[in-house]
């Protein structure tokens, strides 16, 4: 089951789409965005954060809702346990065997900002 998105309406600057005060998100969290026709799991890992697409690609399951590991940058699907690489978008483990897509962030001011694919 996939959790209510953020309701802020990203705004777009420059080809990127802010989705939050950087400082909304504290280090060690996960938070849902809907930016555009994108699910994005947003995590904050100390200063550095990450966007991945929200939906397993194993069990198509809310990304945003499983455990982050800050060590090993990581995230893992609730349903079924795969770890996504946070920076690769990569199944770390089984079941999932296929990638998550990333997204580049960055901060813009005190903004998160992510590129999201042109259509």
């Amino acid at each position: 089951m996939t959790p209510p998105a953020d309701k802020t309406e990203p705004t777009s600057q420059q080809g990127y789409i802010t989705l939050c005060p950087a400082d909304e998100l504290p280090s060690g969290q996960v938070k849902l965005f809907a930016a555009g026709s994108h699910q994005i799991a947003l995590a904050r890992i100390g200063e550095d954060f990450f966007a991945i697409d929200d939906v397993c690609s194993h069990g198509h399951f809310s990304l945003s809702e499983g455990e982050l590991d800050e060590f090993d940058c990581t995230l893992e699907c609730p349903k079924h346990g795969s770890l996504f690489n946070l920076r690769t978008g990569e199944p770390e483990t089984l079941p999932a065997t296929e990638p998550v897509a990333v997204y580049p962030v960055r901060l813009h001011g005190s903004e998160v900002q992510v590129e999201l694919p042109r259509p």
